[in-house]
């Protein structure tokens, strides 16, 4: 079950670049900002929950 996270966590942020994507077309940058960052760190977490811990 532990190896299901980091998959979730990349579709997670997959899905927040496109919100990202879509509220900076509308030209609603601060959303589009915070939606980047927060797909960043949807990216950052699965990296490391694969990143070996030996």
């Amino acid at each position: 079950m532990d190896d299901i996270w980091p998959i979730v966590l990349m579709g997670a942020a997959g899905l927040l670049v496109g919100g990202s994507f879509s509220m900076y077309k509308q030209d609603s940058k601060r959303a589009a900002i915070v939606l980047g960052v927060l797909a960043a760190i949807a990216l950052a977490g699965a990296i490391l929950w694969w990143w070996p811990s030996s």
